[in-house]
């Protein structure tokens, strides 16, 4: 008997060690779309730049720019959060190539996520007089891309908590399992 409930307290304890063992998934907002699509080509300057993730962003955390081949950032205006869309005006665009627009927001479990999407302009705009330089951005390379910041690190919750926690789980199975032994 006493072999069946020392049995049933290491199955028990393993059990419990394994579900509180798990971290829950976290899961960062990701990019799903772009307007204008990502690696499009357009004849003439969107209005707007929009993108769409998969789940809503905290407001007022976003940053986007539209870079353009000439170094020069064409957004405009304030950036508009409505749930999983982001969106902000683009002033006309200027000389024909690659622009590429950076995004920077934050996801609903509080991490940032970042990362850029391109377009090209086939004919060029009127408007590179309208547009600023980034202030301390780089100049455009060679190829005409203009350099972005890497994504920022995973994130996530620590490991350490789960470690003392499976440790305090196991110590305590052991310390069961012996004392049922002893009886």
């Amino acid at each position: 008997m006493r072999r069946w409930i020392r049995g049933g307290v290491v199955t028990l304890v393993a059990g419990l060690a394994l579900a509180l063992g798990t971290a829950p998934a976290w899961a960062h907002s990701r990019l799903e779309s772009s307007d204008p699509a990502s690696g499009s080509s357009l004849a003439a300057s969107p209005p707007k730049v929009s993108l769409t993730f998969d789940e809503a962003v905290q407001p007022g955390f976003t940053v986007i720019t539209v870079i353009g081949p000439d170094g020069k950032d064409y957004h405009s205006g304030d950036i508009s959060e409505v749930d999983d869309t982001v969106t902000v005006g683009v002033l006309p665009l200027g000389p024909a190539g690659r622009y590429q627009v950076g995004y920077r927001v934050v996801s609903a479990d509080g991490h940032p996520v970042s990362g850029s999407v391109a377009f090209t302009l086939s004919t060029a705009g009127p408007g590179s007089a309208q547009a600023a330089a980034p202030a301390g951005s780089a100049a455009p390379s060679a190829s005409g891309v203009v350099p972005t910041a890497a994504p920022s690190g995973d994130g996530g919750a620590p490991v350490w908590p789960w470690i003392v926690g499976a440790v305090l789980v196991v110590g305590l199975g052991v310390g069961a399992a012996l004392r049922l032994g002893r009886s």
